[in-house]
């Protein structure tokens, strides 16, 4: 059983994801993963079946919250949803004015936590050493594919929903970030500022079938083979890591929801190269912010055994 001082963490975690998923092209499923809730968050969300559905219908609203794990969701989401609102205006104007020290901050976290998650890797076999290295090659070429151009038409809408809400609960890449990739991002966001609710509704629709099919197939991975899960999740964090590079040469654009420039297709490139096109790389303080990135995972992960302990 949580106490208050357990809730008030997990509030704090769920800042956390709300504020990795403000950061383009960084999933909020990696904070979940790194602080030992993604297991719970995901058993959570596939409690939501029809034995659950059944349960509002006939007005049994105590054992539906019981069974969905309520109290874990609501304070998780409550977290999300405050770190979006106080947080948005400060890492967006980070990411525009501080770029190579967010990301280098972000780098550091992301591998170190990668790491710490692979101790959790009882039995180190042929077969999660595969699980790990194929993780992190389909999050490379994630990160690298082109966007696409794709139909306007109810399926697309609907596939783009259910693929970008599995993202968004994998550690390492953001639905953001998949949306831009199917071509379906600025659809989406003109469909929100214009109050489209036929394509908001199937968009909707979509994410609701993909997060419930989804959370089920990693829930039967994690208790058939936990190992093999860890590991190709874990691959998926180190793959991101080409997406968070400091130093990057944006080679496309886009104009987002706020009539802003944004980087669109860009390729990772060295400090030195970087210097060479005229533009300062900080490569010390990149390195200062990587370490720091490192020591917050590393001081959290003792201050949570502490906890656990205490």
């Amino acid at each position: 059983m949580r106490n208050v001082k357990d809730y008030f963490f997990l509030f704090l975690k769920g800042m956390g994801m709300g504020a990795f998923d403000i950061v383009p092209g960084v999933s909020g499923g990696t904070i979940a993963f790194i602080t030992g809730i993604y297991e719970e968050l995901i058993s959570s969300i596939k409690a939501v079946d029809i034995a659950a559905l059944k349960m509002l219908v006939d007005r049994k609203f105590v054992a539906f919250w019981d069974k969905v794990n309520g109290k874990f969701l609501l304070i998780l989401v409550s977290g999300i949803l405050v770190s979006l609102v106080s947080l948005a205006n400060l890492i967006s104007g980070l990411m525009d004015s501080h770029p190579i020290q967010l990301w280098s901050f972000f780098f550091g976290l992301i591998i170190i936590s990668a790491l710490m998650v692979c101790r959790d890797i009882q039995n180190w076999r042929g077969g999660v050493v595969l699980s790990l290295v194929l993780g992190g090659v389909v999050a490379y070429v994630v990160t690298t594919i082109a966007p696409a151009e794709t139909p306007d038409n109810i399926a697309t809408v609907f596939f783009s929903g259910s693929i970008a809400i599995c993202a968004m609960i994998l550690p390492g890449i953001s639905g953001s970030f998949i949306l831009i990739i199917l071509g379906k991002y600025e659809f989406i966001v003109n469909a929100l500022t214009s109050f489209d609710l036929v394509t908001l509704v199937i968009f909707s629709l979509g994410c609701v079938v993909g997060l419930l099919a989804f959370s089920r197939l990693i829930s039967w991975l994690f208790k058939k083979y936990h190992d093999l899960a860890i590991a190709i999740l874990a691959g998926f964090m180190i793959g991101s890591l080409n997406k968070v590079w400091p130093w990057k040469n944006t080679i496309e654009t886009f104009v987002d929801r706020h009539g802003k420039i944004k980087p669109l297709v860009q390729e990772n490139i060295l400090p030195t190269t970087f210097q060479s096109m005229g533009q300062e790389p900080y490569f010390w303080q990149a390195l200062m912010f990587c370490s720091l990135g490192i020591a917050v995972v590393v001081f959290l992960e003792k201050l949570a055994a502490n906890l656990k302990n205490g």
